[in-house]
């Protein structure tokens, strides 16, 4: 059977330890929300009453198609796009193609950025190869103008970061749910993590400073999951209906 992504391929560990998907979701929580086509997810109202569900399900799709073969990817992939196809039908007019290629660079850019927070620094193959992997993501859902490489790709990421963001009420709004439903506590801990990973465009919209209150913790983190340790703060930290959710990310746990 033909895996989609091969089974020693650094993008299954960047995909198969939780803290490290808990930080591509926090440092895509974020830029989501300065998307422009953000309003596309506050039509069917899923997003606003539920945001950490929506952004949960997207990861969670993204790693489904990481530990998948090829034909189970490409039916997740498929099915992706026909939901999307759907909203579409119901709202009347497309998705703009920028936005869908929007957040399949949220995952390629938090893939590498959570990883070398957490891990190590991947060299130059390596983020190729991370690249490679959402780019027949994107190719799949029919996504256009996408560049073939991942040093191609780097300047269309900064213009992309330019052109389609920016500080809305949607995005007021969603930081207002996100707080809602983490508590304040939580909610400051995403912040701080946010901050960790998130590109320089991205923290001078949200007004954040440079430094995170994170930053000396995480070499203790690091510390903690070598002493097996790190559990006691995922309990203590993740809301209590994703921490099942979140514990079978640990693939490569130990």
């Amino acid at each position: 059977m033909k895996m989609f992504v091969d089974n020693n391929s650094v993008v299954r560990k960047i995909w198969g330890k939780s803290d490290t998907v808990l930080f591509i979701f926090a440092g895509a929580s974020a830029e989501f929300a300065l998307n422009k086509a953000v309003e596309w997810l506050y039509f069917t109202g899923k997003l606003p009453s539920d945001p950490l569900g929506r952004l949960f399900s997207t990861v969670s799709y993204a790693r489904k198609i990481v530990f998948s073969s090829t034909d189970e990817a490409n039916k997740a992939i498929d099915t992706m796009h026909h939901i999307h196809a759907a909203v579409e039908h119901s709202r009347g007019y497309n998705i703009p193609d920028w936005a869908y290629r929007d957040v399949l660079f949220m995952l390629i850019y938090y893939s590498i950025a959570s990883y070398e927070l957490l891990e190590e620094k991947l060299s130059d193959e390596e983020k190729e190869e991370v690249y490679n992997v959402f780019y027949r993501v994107g190719v799949r859902m029919q996504l256009k103008e996408l560049p073939h490489t991942y040093v191609q790709w780097l300047p269309v990421r900064e213009a992309h970061l330019t052109a389609d963001l920016k500080k809305s009420e949607y995005t007021a709004d969603l930081f207002k749910q996100y707080k809602k439903h983490l508590g304040t506590m939580r909610f400051k801990v995403l912040i701080e993590g946010q901050k960790l990973v998130v590109p320089d465009k991205v923290k001078e919209l949200l007004q954040f400073r440079d430094h995170s209150l994170l930053t000396p913790v995480v070499p203790l983190y690091k510390i903690s999951r070598l002493m097996k340790m790190d559990w006691m703060l995922k309990n203590i930290l993740l809301p209590h209906g994703y921490k099942a959710q979140i514990n079978e990310l640990d693939v490569y746990a130990g």
